[in-house]
């Protein structure tokens, strides 16, 4: 099911409905079925049709396709047609990290082949294996026994714990990102973001965060390591039986980053209201056989030779200002007019509750 893509996250409705599976290709999705046959024979080994295509439900940023094949089947990833914004919906920076890390042997879907010629279907595109398995999309993972549990919690933190071990140079990732400077560089862009959004408003927790980030730069900010940007329980496929981890899914926003940085964004399930976005915080999880959150920490530390991580809240407080943001930019886009959707109103709802909760994250790191 190497194809759930796109769909963000999710504290409301029923995402798994709305985001797994597949259609029929929707209309103005289409896309040349003998041409894709035609290059699919000469770069895919082992192809044989007929040629079948299906589309999955998410994948909305980046048109997702499943191919299917008497033999086998194929995810197919592709640019949306029309005009892009530069640096958007970069399929190719997809292909090139899947490849490089599926090299090092990361749980990731192998990928068969790279187009960048748009004569073939319209776009650029790359296809890559179907991997079956397992998508959670609640974070208490309801359905399996308390063991199982604690060993899916296990096995995820352990599959960051190997992408932030990764040697991005020897696996010809050296110039993925801008190694560096992470965080002044993030709170800068975030920062500028919100204050020139001006048809959303301000915050007082939210001023006061973006002072207390600035002022406050971890000293480790030179740290680097591939990171994913999206890590979380419904990005990845697990074994069908097996508490492991199978495939990561959407890399669109991965770079070489601040590894601390991206490992609190997946440990904010712990802090975060189900109600905002899917999280922890409320569930018996000592009920449930999950981790609590210290010991979820010490066991990435165990694992990347670290002794403990001083920056820790300082950033779980970025991560948090970085969503509240993110939701801060809807908010913009709702008053104008250009967001309209039941999830966009629900994002403006939940801000100011989003930014209180991100200035209590300063709170705790000693502002």
């Amino acid at each position: 099911m190497e194809a759930r893509t796109g769909a963000g996250m999710s504290g409301q409705g029923d995402p798994a409905a709305a985001n797994s599976g597949t259609t029929p290709v929707r209309e103005g999705y289409a896309i040349d079925e003998a041409a894709l046959a035609a290059w699919l024979s000469d770069n895919v080994e082992g192809y044989a049709g007929p040629l079948t295509i299906e589309q999955f439900k998410g994948g909305q940023s980046n048109p997702t396709y499943k191919l299917i094949t008497p033999g086998a089947s194929y995810v197919l990833r592709k640019k949306p047609t029309g005009q892009l914004l530069k640096g958007a919906h970069a399929v190719e920076r997809e292909a090139r990290v899947l490849s490089a890390l599926h090299g090092t042997g990361f749980p990731v879907a192998r990928v068969y082949g790279m187009c960048t010629d748009d004569s073939v279907i319209g776009t650029w595109f790359f296809v890559m294996e179907m991997v079956e398995g397992r998508i959670f999309w609640d974070a208490t993972v309801p359905g399996v026994s308390n063991a199982e549990r604690a060993a899916l919690f296990d096995a995820m933190n352990a599959t960051i714990a190997r992408l932030h071990s990764v040697d991005y140079q020897a696996a010809g990732l050296g110039d993925y990102g801008k190694p560096g400077n992470y965080f002044a560089r993030q709170v800068n862009r975030w920062s500028q973001q919100y204050f020139a959004d001006e048809a959303a408003g301000r915050d007082p927790n939210m001023n006061r965060l973006i002072d207390w980030l600035q002022a406050n730069l971890p000293q480790d900010d030179d740290t680097a390591s591939v990171i994913h940007g999206d890590f979380r329980i419904d990005n990845m496929i697990f074994h069908p039986s097996e508490p492991r981890v199978l495939a990561v899914l959407d890399w669109e926003l991965s770079t070489l980053g601040h590894p601390g940085a991206d490992f609190a964004y997946h440990a904010m399930m712990y802090r975060m209201p189900p109600h905002i976005v899917a999280g922890l915080y409320g569930a018996d999880i000592a009920g449930l056989g999950i981790p609590d959150e210290a010991a979820y920490l010490a066991a990435y530390c165990r694992r990347t030779g670290r002794d403990a991580m001083p920056g820790y809240d300082y950033y779980m407080a970025f991560n948090f200002f970085r969503l509240a943001a993110i939701f801060h930019g809807i908010k913009g886009r709702v008053a104008s007019g250009t967001a309209a959707s039941a999830q966009a109103a629900r994002r403006v709802e939940v801000l100011p509750e989003l930014m209180e909760i991100a200035w209590q994250q300063a709170v705790r790191a000693g502002a």
